[in-house]
């Protein structure tokens, strides 16, 4: 009987659920046939029969969840249809070949490109990480109508993640934040990342999303009654002046707060748009209208006023901005737009993409244009991490609006220089840069441009690019550009040292190079994993073999046999010798760590992070020192993988370092928190109470706010991971860093 009543109760919600989807959709689409979506729904009905999602509710619940997400973002009855549909392939005995016949081609398209997504392992290894972001950056190129669903789908799994376990939780939480979300926000659609972000954020790091949840919510009382005051004086104003237009009053996300406090070190007390209100007109001309009447009611913050209408985002978003006082003293922000511009400001490319109603907008396509520069850079990316990396910053863009000497704009990602401004004028502009000028002033090639700057690149021919540009070259098409003639050239200057080295080399044993067949040289090349000799005769330019082991293996086997058995000549100065000088300068730890596939080269951590114990490490062969171990992490690691035949595979000893400070790596830890008396204390005793050795300790103070500066001697990942968390919970604690140099 409990059964029947349950079966009853479960078809009472679908069937409820079902008829709220249908309403939806003929609100916005009156005149399109809804049976598909009808046949659909009874096709999902049937075949998640008698499953059932972590939370208990039927799964069914599920798809119309989906497809009601997809509603709310007026999509077409394709894309719901097939949002009804998007699991059956994966979670049931359904084909695409099924959903094929029932429901046309397009619907099965669209699903077996959503369940190829559902298949991506984004937690996998780096490699297997940037191949199935690859995938779905080209399935978005195929139709943007599958990520659209896979958004949605991905929210709805969000908000019913707390059914989960805490590890599956963490690994979806991370995936949304590094993948889902800033696709959310690439494609203009800033309600859905907005709530992914938040909801994410809690299980990622649940201490950082308390401490801005307890700061906001001791706040929201006050807050809510002053932007009430704001509102009702704003409104009056409108009235006054004859502008019909709609205003809304919010607190900013907690994410977004969050994501402030890191960038600015800053107390929650200092964020100037914690407070927000929303100003949506009728026309452009009444946006700034508007800005007047609030600049003369507040007095403007100087430097922040934003006008991204006249230049709107990457992503297409546009919107006016300020930032005012008021009489008491309390700052907050202002951001005035139309209801179209509010409308992509909230859904994005999902605003406008019709396909029953034409062909795609040239907007539409212009929002897609990004998406085509990836599919291009990342073919000639090889580095899985190099691709991820980048990908992040194109995902996220921070733009800096400059303009050329003749009125052009050019948009740079924020902190750009003037190399990224030339190669995005011409790649030849880049390559012979040798200096810029600044609103008529020369600068450094190293200058941080700003909003606002007039740039002339000033070139010279011959000129060549220099690796050092990479340490502050930004945008992708500049770096882009730096590292394929660094690449060519350094590899041809490679060759040629390879080639001088192994001759060399074989002088001194009386050996003719002459006799040295190329089917040979082949074959070493081939043993060695390499292509061809030029590959071979580089990687010993590059050190990463030396021409004495390769020699060895050249060579008739009786002259082989001198080559390998034979003491290095002494002018060489002896492999020992050598060792030992690198080991004492760079701090060699061989035993922790290893090459794999090579016994004889020199292991040595890189000083620009310190890599300790269980952090994913890369190798660097560097010539005359070794092999260079770096965290992944690293910003160096991008800089130095332009050249793919100095990368090396590295793992960690398979001895288990010894679990306490003794057997430590110094690491350098900056906490940030608030100046008040025995917090130096409670840090301190946190730290040793974790059996950990303080080196040294430094505090610095201004005001109310600490940064307390501490080497300590770390074991592995785990044990730093566990004084991070203990120092992160002490109150008045805002954040703690690891500091790559020591």
């Amino acid at each position: 009987m409990a059964t029947l009543r349950q079966q009853i109760a479960t078809n009472v919600l679908t069937v409820t659920r079902f008829r709220d989807l249908l309403r939806k959709v003929r609100a916005y689409r009156p005149d399109d046939d809804l049976a598909p979506i009808k046949k659909a729904y009874e096709f999902s009905l049937e075949h998640h029969k008698g499953q059932a999602r972590e939370s208990g509710e039927p799964y069914l619940v599920h798809p119309l969840q989906v497809a009601t997400l997809l509603a709310e973002m007026r999509l077409d009855t394709t894309a719901i249809t097939a949002g009804l549909l998007h699991d059956a392939v994966e979670d049931t005995s359904v084909t695409i070949d099924e959903i094929n016949t029932e429901f046309g081609e397009q619907v099965a398209h669209i699903v077996e490109g959503v369940t190829k997504i559902s298949k991506i392992d984004f937690a996998s290894s780096e490699e297997a990480q940037a191949e199935n972001v690859r995938k779905m950056v080209l399935a978005m190129m195929d139709d943007i109508r599958v990520v659209l669903i896979k958004l949605a789908d991905r929210l709805h799994n969000m908000r019913t993640l707390k059914f989960l376990s805490p590890e599956r939780q963490q690994k979806i939480a991370r995936e949304t934040l590094d993948i889902y979300a800033p696709i959310a926000h690439r494609l203009g659609m800033g309600k859905i990342r907005g709530e992914l972000e938040d909801l994410a954020f809690q299980y990622v790091d649940p201490i950082s999303y308390n401490q801005v949840k307890d700061a906001i919510e001791s706040r929201r009382k006050e807050g809510e009654a002053f932007l009430a005051e704001v509102q009702g004086t704003i409104e009056q104003k409108l009235r006054e002046n004859k502008i019909q237009a709609r205003v809304e009053a919010r607190i900013k996300r907690f994410y977004s707060i969050w994501q402030k406090l890191q960038r600015q070190r800053i107390s929650v007390d200092q964020i100037y748009d914690m407070l927000a209100l929303r100003i949506i007109t009728q026309s452009e001309s009444d946006c700034y209208a508007v800005l007047g009447i609030i600049h003369n009611q507040w007095r403007p913050v100087p430097g922040r006023i934003k006008d991204f209408i006249a230049i709107p985002r990457n992503n297409f978003y546009k919107s006016l901005h300020t930032t005012v006082i008021s009489e008491k003293g309390h700052a907050f922000e202002v951001q005035i737009r139309t209801e179209e511009m509010h409308k992509m400001a909230e859904e994005g490319i999902a605003a406008h993409w019709k396909y029953k109603d034409g062909p795609v907008s040239a907007r539409d396509e212009q929002r897609l244009a990004w998406l085509r520069q990836v599919v291009e850079w990342q073919r000639d990316i090889k580095n899985s991490g190099e691709f991820l990396a980048t990908l992040k910053i194109d995902l996220y863009p921070e733009e800096v609006y400059t303009f050329t000497p003749k009125g052009k704009i050019v948009i740079l990602p924020r902190d750009a220089t003037p190399v990224d401004f030339a190669y995005t004028v011409h790649t030849e502009v880049g390559h012979t840069c040798i200096g810029a000028k600044v609103n008529g002033r020369i600068v450094a090639l190293r200058y941080k441009l700003r909003s606002g700057d007039i740039i002339e690149i000033l070139t010279q021919p011959g000129h060549h690019p220099s690796r050092d540009w990479l340490q502050f070259a930004k945008s992708q098409r500049a770096r882009q550009k730096i590292k394929h003639w660094l690449n060519v050239h350094q590899r041809e200057r490679a060759i040629e040292i390879g080639r001088k080295l192994i001759e060399k080399e074989a002088r001194k044993y009386r050996i003719a190079m002459k006799t040295i067949s190329d089917t040979e040289l082949m074959r070493v090349s081939s043993e060695n994993g390499l292509a061809k000799p030029d590959d071979l005769l580089a990687a010993i330019g590059y050190g990463k073999f030396s021409a004495r082991s390769i020699l060895a293996r050249l060579v008739p086997p009786d002259e082989a046999h001198t080559v390998s058995g034979q003491n290095p000549p002494p002018e060489d100065g002896g492999s020992n010798g050598l060792t030992s000088v690198v080991r004492r300068v760079f701090g060699s730890d061989t035993s922790a760590i290893k090459v794999k596939d090579h016994d004889d080269l020199l292991v040595y951590r890189a000083r620009c992070c310190n890599p300790i114990r269980g952090e994913e490490i890369e190798g660097y062969v560097t010539r005359g020192k070794g092999v260079a171990v770096h965290s992944r992490s690293c910003s160096n690691v991008v800089n130095l993988m332009f050249e793919p035949e100095r990368r090396i595979a590295v793992e960690w000893g398979r001895d288990a370092a010894t679990p306490n400070w003794q057997a430590g790596y110094p690491v350098k830890l900056a906490v940030y928190c608030d100046n008040r008396p025995g917090m130096l204390k409670q840090i301190a005793t946190v730290i040793s109470d974790a059996n950990t050795n303080i080196r040294n300790i430094e505090a610095k103070t201004a005001e109310d706010q600490a940064t307390v500066e501490i080497i300590a001697d770390i074991a592995d990942l785990k044990h730093l991971d566990r004084i991070v968390t203990g120092v992160r919970k002490i109150p008045g604690v805002r954040d703690v860093r690891r500091l790559q140099k020591l």
